[in-house]
């Protein structure tokens, strides 16, 4: 079937193997998961409650050399920007296609060229989901063309903009209205607001390029979920898009939607068809 691999064992991790457990039709040959020494014995203690039956072998690892001892197919990367950097180099150097789940780290090109340049050194492949918003393969497709203008919107429930610069801007707990907090292009959002703004990285990587690709983020008390809208004009179309996610349980920031498109990711290479 498969040998999987994972850096991280957040919310993003655990929902995503849940999911497997759910829709895998056989089990995973093995599965390694990579966690900082102070974790290792609950994520142990997890696997074995919860995950017994998703890998035929499981094991808790915590550096990079031991993941690599595994051998995986595929290794899911969902531990933020600092283990991108720390890391995948090392990962995709040594052969092991990686589906990269924290997107907004390419904001850093002096990062995406090093990650480009280790995948190329070591045959992989460095895959980049769709993450929480739709269109991408048609945005592609069309930035081919050239001439892309792209502006994308990111609303999000004020509770969901904790912990990031909108605190210093807004009073989340008390906002009653709508409210813009942040206007720029998508290298300036994916760098400041990291766990929130892997859309427009995805957006700006997919078209246009970072400078090109507006992005405005929003402060909402009255937004359903995690809201994603997004404009684009070319010479060969236009079209927009408005995407109303889910927040994944325990995780205001991330939409549920992110881990099912990892969970694609993984059953298009498993599965005897991809779409």
């Amino acid at each position: 079937m498969m040998d999987l691999a994972l850096i991280g064992f957040g919310n993003i991790a655990t929902t995503l193997l849940l999911l497997l457990n759910d829709t895998l039709d056989a089990p995973l040959d093995s599965l390694t998961v990579m966690v900082l020494p102070e974790f290792a014995e609950d994520t142990e203690a997890r696997l074995e409650r919860d995950f017994a039956g998703l890998a035929a072998a499981r094991q808790v690892v915590t550096s990079v050399p031991a993941l690599l001892e595994a051998r995986p197919d595929l290794l899911i990367e969902c531990a933020g920007h600092a283990v991108v950097k720390a890391h995948l180099p090392e990962v995709l150097r040594s052969g092991v296609d990686t589906i990269l789940v924290s997107i907004g780290a390419l904001a850093d090109d002096g990062l995406h060229a090093d990650l480009r340049a280790a995948a190329r050194e070591g045959d992989a492949r460095l895959i980049l989901p769709a993450g929480a918003v739709g269109g991408i393969d048609l945005l592609s497709a069309l930035g081919a063309a050239g001439g892309l203008e792209v502006t994308y919107r990111g609303t999000k429930p004020p509770k969901a903009w904790s912990g990031t610069p909108a605190e210093e801007a807004l009073d989340l707990d008390h906002l009653g209205e709508r409210a813009i907090f942040f206007t720029g292009n998508a290298r300036e959002a994916a760098t400041a607001y990291p766990k929130n703004a892997n859309v427009a990285a995805t957006l700006a990587l997919a078209g246009a390029g970072f400078e090109a690709t507006r992005v405005e983020l929003v402060a909402d008390p009255a937004a359903p979920g995690n809201m994603h809208e997004y404009e684009v004009s070319s010479p060969l179309a236009r079209y927009s898009m408005r995407i109303e996610n889910l927040p994944s349980a325990g995780n205001a920031k991330t939409s549920v939607s992110t881990v099912y498109s990892v969970l694609r990711e993984i059953r298009n290479r498993i599965g005897p068809s991809a779409i």
